[in-house]
């Protein structure tokens, strides 16, 4: 590889490193309580979400001792060491992204928790971040939890946004879209989110475990068996208005801030650089052609996107996920040029069911995968993408990142 592409790729990965660092779980709730009051003490502390271990870090270099008791619920292998030392605090892994036998234990054991601490003169604090759709439930009846598993699988591989897909979920549910607030019994509660959806609407970021929602289903607008399963669900009212009164819910990342952090890295290191107002969603296809578009036509520099894109699965679907698709098909249209290089990756790591973050390809990413003996044509018909990428030497790893904000598209032409 070229001396100039090697540098334009490092610089690619700085700055979206740059964009992590800012809106990680630990560092984001330090900087909350810096700039805010802190809760009356003790509190009992409840943290859910793939950014769950890293939020309760920056919880307790705050708080320290004055964190009575803790549950910590997350994605299988995102605990972080250092929580073992915390005698207070009770860790769960789960399941992500089909709710599993965990998924319902942690539900479980979340209900236990609140039930045995929410005495009158408890006070909690809640860390939610993205994932806990899926890492924490406990279904509304008569759904068992081959159904769930099921429905939900059937949500992912339908390409809905995160919005119809979470409307779907606080239906199924007995402790989302608010319903969660009721266990509480009415104590001082402060609710940190890290947001990982379009609008950083409460309500959404992990189906609204502690904010109310009230709606409407459309059933015209789902697959026919999630249409068919919600008109047999045994729906749970959602709490009064005054269950939530103690309740003071605030963000404490979002996109934005990572996509701002990613700009001010890329001026850092010299490039002009111009940020995406527009969410990118839709067709991850669609996607990948707009920005290689945008990126030969538009001046030289860095360019920043963030959002989430949408891509159905097919029945036989290979190794990958919507970045790693979203990368490949930009390789494709960059195929042959050596002044573009494209990194779309997702903020928590991982992209899809894999241990990849997404993919950074270049114009020469093609010829290193189909000479590794991979055929491109196959891999995107396949949702193969993680394969070729691989083979090509391009895909984006991080492990667990502590954080949740969706993902970010960051182009140069050089």
């Amino acid at each position: 590889m070229p001396p100039g592409a090697r540098r334009a790729r490092a610089h690619l990965r700085e700055i979206f490193d740059a964009g992590l660092a800012r809106v990680r779980g630990r560092d984001a709730v330090r900087d909350y309580f810096a700039h805010n009051p802190r809760p009356p003490t003790p509190v009992y502390l409840v943290a859910v979400g793939k950014a769950a271990s890293a939020m309760t870090l920056g919880a307790l270099d705050v708080l320290g001792a004055h964190v009575k008791a803790g549950l910590v619920i997350t994605k299988h292998g995102h605990v972080d060491a250092e929580l073992a030392e915390a005698d207070a605090i009770e860790c769960l892994e789960s399941d992500h992204p089909i709710p599993g036998a965990a998924s319902l234990g942690a539900g479980a054991a979340l209900l236990a928790r609140l039930d045995a601490w929410a005495r009158p003169d408890a006070r909690f604090l809640f860390l939610l971040s993205g994932g806990a759709s899926s890492i924490v439930e406990a279904p509304a009846p008569p759904l068992q939890l081959a159904d769930l598993a099921r429905l939900t699988q059937t949500l992912l591989d339908g390409g809905l946004d995160i919005a119809r897909m979470n409307t779907v979920r606080r239906a199924l549910s007995r402790i989302k879209g608010g319903r969660l607030a009721a266990h509480l019994r009415g104590c001082p509660t402060l609710n940190l989110l890290i947001s990982d959806v379009p609008g950083d609407d409460p309500g959404v970021i992990g189906s609204g475990l502690l904010t109310p929602v009230r709606e409407t289903l459309r059933l015209q607008d789902y697959p026919a068996p999630v249409a068919a399963a919600l008109r047999d669900v045994q729906i749970a009212p959602v709490p009064e208005e005054a269950a939530f009164a103690p309740i003071a819910t605030h963000i404490v990342a979002r996109l934005e801030d990572a996509k701002q952090a990613c700009a001010h890295k890329a001026r850092a290191l010299g490039y002009p650089t111009l940020v995406a107002d527009a969410f990118l969603d839709g067709d991850a296809n669609d996607a990948a052609r707009m920005i290689c578009r945008d990126l030969c036509a538009g001046r030289r520099g860095v360019h920043i996107w963030g959002g989430e894109t949408l891509m159905r699965l097919p029945p036989d679907a290979g190794r990958g996920g919507r970045n790693q698709h979203l990368a490949l098909a930009a390789a494709v249209a960059l195929r042959g040029r050596d002044d573009v290089f494209v990194l779309a990756a997702g903020t928590d790591g991982t992209d899809g069911p894999t241990d990849a973050a997404g993919g950074l390809v270049d114009g020469a990413t093609i010829a290193r995968g189909e000479a590794a003996g991979q055929c491109v044509e196959d891999s995107l018909a396949r949702a193969d993408s993680g394969t070729f990428l691989d083979a090509a030497g391009d895909l984006v790893t991080t492990g667990p990142t502590g954080t949740n904000v969706m993902d970010l598209v960051i182009g140069l032409r050089t």
